[in-house]
């Protein structure tokens, strides 16, 4: 091993169009995120305002590029190499320290969530740069670039750490904002131009199954929440019927993802010429606002099972239409990668879900959320009959 450049190679040995399975590693670092998710659905839900709603965003999307880059650099690398394996664990330490700063990241725990966050993107562009230099020259100069692009966010990062309130929150929305804007610019460096599409050699199908997975891991986590809630909780007619409704969101909420879209989307990136832009567009960027809709609709599940009854306030509204509508939107955006049209389906159920902000003043929140929860059921039976219906003209 050297000190500047790995002598061996530790990347994946590709087999032409079979993708590898994801590894139990890959797995097990996973796991972290379980406990990252719940801390941003406590962390909107104590501080359920404007503000809160924004620093929620904000951690949330630090939150999934320091797992969506893990998840890219676990695509080129072999997680069975003892090097890769042993560096997963540092991220995972780093992750796990991240996640406990989250409910206090803007208040008394900043400096810890920085240095966890900055460590983790800058070890992780390291060690990349260190098993790829003698083995990959392109992907080398990607992160070079990537690296580069991770060295000024992590400026707004730390400058957020010097101030307080309104002033962190605008250096740290400007942070995830260049960490975003990253991809879409190629990472383009001065002297070192830009990465394209094309240079990263992903493998779809390994990328499919690893983002499939982290949706497993957001909804797994609200039925967690809703368990947990539920057994501390005195079992009312309504309480029990708020559980009942929740775990029916939560099956149309896979069902909506899982049913067809999830399928084809690996099908779609394993044959295209281009899975880096595939995985780019479909993985990177839309997928973050279809886990923003589960955590925010776990939000809106915890919230009915406390007060099923009674006056519904704007935040349970927000939270409870809120949810599903972006988890719609982000299917909705992720299945036309895969296809040459928007599904009709989730179209009318945002349309639904908008109409019932008419009626919320008159009903409780057990009633709003029920009849959400009936619309992601239409949704999905309605988009597993269009697909039948077409299958049956075909054959």
């Amino acid at each position: 091993m050297s000190l500047f450049a790995a002598r061996t190679s530790h990347l994946r040995t590709r087999n032409g169009h079979d993708h590898h399975r994801v590894t139990y590693v890959e797995l097990f670092y996973d796991l972290v995120f379980v406990f990252a998710v719940t801390q941003l659905s406590h962390g909107l839900l104590a501080h359920l305002t404007p503000v809160g709603a924004l620093q929620t965003a904000i951690l949330m999307i630090a939150v999934w590029w320091a797992w969506i880059d893990t998840a890219w650099i676990t695509n080129w690398l072999d997680p069975e190499k003892l090097a890769v394996r042993l560096f997963l664990f540092l991220l995972m330490l780093g992750g796990l320290v991240l996640s406990a700063t989250i409910p206090k990241a803007f208040e008394g725990r900043a400096v810890v969530f920085v240095a966890a966050y900055v460590a983790m993107q800058a070890a992780r562009d390291l060690f990349m740069l260190w098993a790829l230099r003698s083995h990959d020259h392109g992907n080398f100069l990607n992160f070079v670039r990537i690296g580069l692009w991770h060295a000024v966010d992590a400026v707004f990062w730390i400058a957020g750490c010097f101030v307080d309130g309104n002033e962190r929150m605008t250096l740290w929305a400007m942070a995830v904002g260049i960490e975003t804007l990253g991809p879409m610019c190629g990472f383009f460096v001065p002297g070192f131009g830009r990465s394209t599409t094309s240079d990263w050699a992903v493998e779809g199908g390994h990328m499919a199954e690893r983002c499939g997975l982290f949706i497993i891991i957001a909804l797994g986590e609200s039925v967690l929440i809703t368990g947990a809630t539920f057994a501390d909780l005195t079992w009312t007619s309504d309480v029990v019927a708020a559980l009942v409704v929740s775990f029916a969101g939560s099956v149309a909420l896979w069902t909506v993802y899982f049913n067809i879209g999830a399928e084809r989307a690996s099908k779609q990136i394993a044959s295209s010429a281009d899975p880096g832009r595939l995985a780019r567009s479909g993985y990177t960027y839309i997928h973050i606002i279809i886990i923003a809709g589960v955590i925010v609709t776990a939000v809106g599940d915890e919230l009915v099972l406390h007060h099923p009854g009674g006056h519904t306030e704007l935040g349970t509204v927000a939270v409870v239409l809120g949810g599903p509508a972006l988890y719609l939107i982000g299917n909705s955006l992720f299945k036309r990668l895969s296809a040459p049209y928007f599904p009709l389906s989730h179209h009318a159920g945002i349309v639904m879900l908008f109409l019932l902000l008419f009626i919320f003043p008159f009903v409780s929140p057990l009633t709003l959320s029920a009849c959400s929860t009936v619309i992601l059921i239409v949704v999905a039976v309605w988009e597993w009959l269009s697909l039948r219906s077409r299958e049956d003209t075909a054959s």
